[in-house]
C-alpha cells in the first residue's frame, strides 16, 4: 500500500514516516481495503496537527488530532481511525439487529399491537390487612 504523507512547515523524517506506516499496517489487519491513504502534518501555534483521509469501499474516513508531541498526535489519530473502521466493519450487523423486531413482526412471532393489561381487582383495606402480605 502506498501512503501519501505531506507536510507544511515541517520536514518529514524517516522515523515519522515509519511510525505512520507501522500504524497503517496495524489497520490492514481489519481486512478492509484502504484506498489512497493520505496524511497531512502541520505545525500549529499550539503544537502539531495531523489529519488523515482514507478511502474505503462506499465511503471515506477522515480524522484529525492535535497535540504538543507529534508521536502522541499520531497515536490519537490512529485510535480515532480504528474506531471509525470498526464501526464501518460492523455496520451491517448493527442494521440487522435493528431490523430484527420488524422481521419478527412480519413473520407473526409478535404482533405490532400493544398488549392489553388485565384488570386488577382492588381489595378493600380490611382484606389487605387480613392477608398480611404487606407486613414487614
Amino acid at each position: 500500500m502506498r501512503i501519501e504523507i505531506t507536510s507544511k512547515q515541517i520536514t518529514i523524517t524517516d522515523t515519522m514516516r515509519t511510525k505512520v506506516e507501522e500504524r497503517f499496517q496495524r489497520l490492514e489487519k481489519l481486512q478492509i481495503p484502504l484506498i489512497k491513504p493520505h496524511c497531512i502534518i502541520t505545525k500549529e501555534p499550539k503544537g502539531v496537527k495531523i489529519e488523515a483521509t482514507i478511502g474505503v469501499p462506499n465511503g471515506k474516513i477522515f480524522a484529525h488530532a492535535e497535540h504538543d508531541d507529534l508521536y502522541t498526535a499520531i497515536g490519537q489519530l490512529f485510535q480515532k481511525i480504528e474506531r471509525q473502521l470498526n464501526k464501518y466493519l460492523h455496520k451491517s450487523e448493527a442494521t440487522r439487529a435493528k431490523n430484527h423486531g420488524k422481521d419478527m413482526c412480519r413473520n407473526g412471532e409478535i404482533s405490532g399491537q400493544p398488549m392489553e393489561e388485565p384488570e386488577v381487582e382492588i381489595e378493600s383495606d380490611a382484606e389487605i390487612k387480613m392477608n398480611k402480605e404487606f407486613a414487614a
